[in-house]
């Protein structure tokens, strides 16, 4: 997807393309369509990662080869999508509400951040890493249920926890059990997980392109023509690759966390409900 970042300052041509002006239905259709390819292709790194974030000292399971070797063996391809279409019903309304949020308050905060008269990657740090974290807030609210769910699916019959008939088995004995606090079990700790990660990706993503463009001749006094769509696409490439390192090392620790948390403790209650 491009630069949501440039929605207020492009760092070439001079075109700017306001929130107000932007064709939202396209807008979230190509996200929308964007976001699941992109799920399609990552799910399964997600359900070896979470399967290992639960493992027991006892599991047979050590590593992602061996977690991988297991599903296919027991269930095939489908064993590596437990969940997924869970994930995809309820992650495309939290991703417009996510992405709503995040261009909105980058419009608001560009605006103010503008008098300062800071340098144009550290605004757009600033911009895109308040927007990040106030967008990422405002989706916790349907993502932290859907990450519930999905979780339990993940790793049902792995390691002692409890095994399932679906979604909607998953909501009935978390309901059953905890009421709606059971859905949102971690929805602290997904805040404070997801909001600075998010902030810190979308400010080092927004940053690191800007500064690209500098170094490839855009923006300064004596600026190149447009750029060519190539090159968009991998200056776009390594601010993602940027920002996704740099975020990854204030998420991977506390997900560990929260992952432990959802998954265990509801296990515990359906134990001891059993």
């Amino acid at each position: 997807m491009m630069d949501s970042s440039r929605s207020q300052a492009v760092p070439f041509g001079g075109t700017e393309v306001n929130w107000d002006k932007l064709d939202k239905t396209k807008f979230y259709v190509v996200g929308a369509g964007l976001f699941t390819g992109v799920t399609v292709a990552l799910y399964p790194i997600s359900v070896v990662k979470t399967r290992l974030q639960v493992a027991t000292k006892d599991a047979v399971e050590k590593n992602a080869f061996s977690v991988i070797k297991g599903l296919l063996k027991m269930e095939g391809v489908t064993g590596l999508y437990r969940g997924f279409g869970t994930v995809i019903t309820g992650a495309i309304p939290a991703r417009i509400i996510f992405l709503s949020s995040l261009e909105a308050t980058k419009v608001v905060t560009f605006r103010g951040v503008k008098s300062f008269n800071l340098s144009e990657p550290t605004q757009a740090a600033i911009a895109n890493g308040v927007a990040g974290m106030l967008a990422s807030i405002c989706a916790q609210a349907v993502f932290v249920p859907i990450d519930v769910i999905s979780q339990k699916l993940m790793v049902q019959g792995y390691s002692g926890h409890t095994k399932y008939n679906g979604g909607l088995d998953v909501v009935q004995k978390i309901m059953k059990s905890d009421g709606l606090r059971g859905l949102y079990r971690g929805f602290g700790l997904s805040v404070v997980t997801y909001a600075p990660s998010s902030a810190v990706w979308w400010a080092t993503y927004g940053s690191s392109q800007r500064l690209i463009w500098r170094l490839l001749g855009y923006g300064g006094e004596h600026e190149k023509s447009n750029p060519s769509p190539w090159n968009i696409v991998l200056v776009q490439a390594a601010g993602g690759i940027a920002a996704g390192a740099t975020a990854s090392c204030v998420t991977t620790p506390l997900d560990t966390i929260k992952t432990r948390l959802q998954a265990a403790m509801q296990n515990k209650h359906l134990l001891i409900t059993d």
